[in-house]
């Protein structure tokens, strides 16, 4: 993928944070504090989430005993809780672009560490569910192994002293406020993917805000660049989804005259929140019509400013009528771009042109034209 940035600087190492940067486990801690706070006949809602991101499971605990002023201690819960987790830890996904990123950068031998303010039992724990991370990494720090966990530049320090590498030689790569605020503290060039949806304003500290490991080019920090784009897409382990087309906004051949299928995210919620907000595309199955050519968004469109994550396919073909009620199968082969805002409506309805204009070329590779025969498309039940 080809960049008109310039290069920022030369660095010579990668400190990676752990949860919500490499794995997501967003998800998991959600579900487990759900169940314990229902046993206190209290209801997790969610808003505790973006407080907690980023800190140690101490500052976690402390946070929510308080703010649902729970009968028991801090050390309580923790307590409680830990079992729980270490329960799920084998369920824990790595992010798009996880994989391929910890790949790239130990190929072209570039020094690796992994710097997390959970505990060392922890940490140890959840990658041993992801292969081949333990031994890729030339350090692993835990917040248990510093005097103070993030924000506190400790953690950093720590990982360059012991990867022999001038703390202002290398890049850290945060989810967090606290991660990258340390990281800077530290004198480091820090890249921020905030895990949290629509609060990328919040990270003015950082050196580059990107939306998800799938936009990080090394290159800008003088670092060997990804080879694996393929005419502006970036192929992917395809994944599915499906279910009846819905109505959706009302804007979509309305306002941009670009017909989008909306599918519902009733019972995807979970789904989509494990994939960045972008561009995509692949193939789609109306039950009754055929397979055909599709790209699609999923995300907050912050142009009309959604209050929740969609999914919006674009079919790629002229259909004389709407499809509503009609079962809709996706098979998602590639990325294209990360979801961006615009200026005026007709910058948007531009770029989602020339974004066709890519699929379109892109699915008559064989690379991705090979899966217009994915058996999930022909399935007869979702």
């Amino acid at each position: 993928m080809s960049t008109a940035k310039a290069l920022k600087k030369v660095v010579a190492a990668v400190i990676l944070d752990l949860d919500g940067t490499l794995i997501h486990t967003d998800g998991i801690l959600g579900d487990v504090l759900k169940a314990l706070l229902l046993k206190y006949g209290k209801q997790w809602d969610g808003r505790e989430a973006q407080k907690i991101v980023g800190k140690t499971p101490l500052e976690e605990a402390t946070i929510v005993v308080e703010d649902y002023e729970l009968p028991c201690s801090t050390d309580e819960f923790v307590t409680q809780i830990t079992p729980l987790l270490y329960d799920q830890f084998c369920n824990i996904k790595a992010l798009p672009g996880a994989n391929r990123l910890i790949k790239h950068l130990s190929d072209h031998n570039v020094p690796l560490a992994l710097a997390s303010n959970s505990p060392r039992a922890y940490v140890e724990s959840k990658i041993s569910y992801q292969q081949g991370w333990k031994e890729t990494f030339s350090v692993i720090i835990a917040g248990d192994e510093v005097r103070a966990g993030k924000p506190s530049p400790d953690i950093f320090l720590e990982a360059a002293k012991r990867l022999g590498i001038e703390p202002s030689r290398c890049l850290v790569i945060e989810d967090s406020l606290p991660g990258v605020t340390g990281g800077k503290a530290a004198g480091m060039e820090v890249v921020a993917v905030p895990s949290i949806p629509k609060q990328t304003h919040l990270y003015i500290a950082a050196d580059e805000v990107i939306s998800s490991l799938l936009d990080l080019q090394p290159e800008f920090w003088g670092l060997p660049p990804f080879d694996d784009w393929i005419d502006g897409t970036l192929p992917l382990e395809t994944w599915h989804i499906g279910g009846p087309v819905v109505k959706g906004f009302g804007r979509g051949s309305k306002v941009l005259g670009i017909p989008t299928a909306n599918l519902s995210t009733k019972g995807y919620s979970a789904l989509l929140s494990e994939h960045p907000s972008g561009v995509y595309f692949g193939w789609a199955r109306l039950s009754t019509q055929g397979v055909y050519k599709m790209v699609m968004s999923i995300g907050w469109n912050p142009y009309f400013n959604n209050t929740e994550k969609t999914i919006e396919p674009w079919l790629l073909h002229e259909f004389d009528g709407d499809f509503y009620g009609e079962e809709l199968r996706l098979v998602i082969v590639g990325y294209i771009r990360p979801e961006a805002n615009f200026t005026s409506l007709e910058s948007l309805i531009a770029k989602i042109h020339e974004d066709r204009r890519i699929a379109e070329r892109a699915l008559d590779i064989p690379l991705y034209l090979k899966y217009k025969d994915d058996p999930y498309l022909k399935g007869s039940s979702l």
